[in-house]
């Protein structure tokens, strides 16, 4: 049972390791958007559907390594491609291009608009800093260090685990505990005082795979019976609550 007593986050912690997009910054709407233009303009050209749907995000995307999204919203919808080179061009019908023509969207979006955080979660860092502990980011975007910047909150984490650095290491993405685990090692922090903060379900399943001290499942539309089932040990609607 989910429990209902307020985490003590400051007692036998010496780590954060926070998601970035829902976590920390409102991004993950933007990435929702788009995913969803990407989605809706290439099942337009293909002639396929049915149309993509506002459940899509949370059911194949949210959390995933991008390409892995790619992947599992077209097999959803039965349809197969090539996988093509990771540097494919964005134009071309391949995972790797669609992967990369989301990312374009997703930059040209964040260029026009910028990022402001969530007020509790800066509350949460600010407080977390004063304290002496460690923290870090750990996201699948691979835009992740863009984001930071763009949020002012760059100067905060210098450990970030991206999909960048998931690539280059060889690391399986989330719902694998791989990123959240090379995070405590580079904080040089026991998982058992490291505190995962996630608002996706497949970052609360490898988090709570991870057998790190809490995982905080924060409630930004999964749905904190969604993420109670995925291992949350604490559910929050803020993470101004956490102080």
């Amino acid at each position: 049972m989910l429990s209902q007593t307020k985490l003590d986050i400051w007692t036998g912690t010496e780590a954060l390791l926070f998601d970035l997009d829902g976590v920390l910054t409102p991004t993950a709407i933007v990435h929702e958007l788009a995913w969803r233009r990407l989605f809706e303009d290439y099942l337009a050209a293909v002639g396929r559907g049915p149309a993509y749907a506002d459940s899509d995000y949370f059911d194949y995307i949210d959390g995933k390594p991008r390409f892995d999204g790619v992947r599992d919203f077209l097999a959803s919808q039965g349809i197969t491609l090539p996988e093509g080179p990771e540097d494919d061009d964005a134009s071309h019908e391949t995972v790797q291009g669609l992967g990369n023509r989301k990312n374009r969207l997703f930059n040209t979006i964040i260029e026009t608009d910028g990022v402001d955080p969530y007020p509790g979660s800066v509350h949460l860092v600010e407080a977390a800093r004063e304290r002496g502990l460690k923290l870090a980011v750990v996201s699948s975007s691979r835009n992740a260090p863009a984001v930071l910047r763009a949020a002012r909150l760059a100067e905060a984490f210098p450990v970030v685990v991206d999909g960048a650095v998931a690539a280059r290491e060889g690391l399986p993405g989330k719902p694998d505990p791989a990123t959240f685990i090379r995070a405590a090692e580079l904080l040089g922090v026991p998982r058992s005082a490291c505190v995962v903060i996630e608002d996706a379900v497949s970052g609360v399943q490898a988090a709570a795979a991870g057998g790190f001290r809490a995982v905080v499942g924060v409630d930004r539309g999964a749905g904190a019976e969604t993420l109670q089932a995925a291992g949350a040990t604490h559910i929050v609607d803020d993470l101004a609550e956490l102080l």
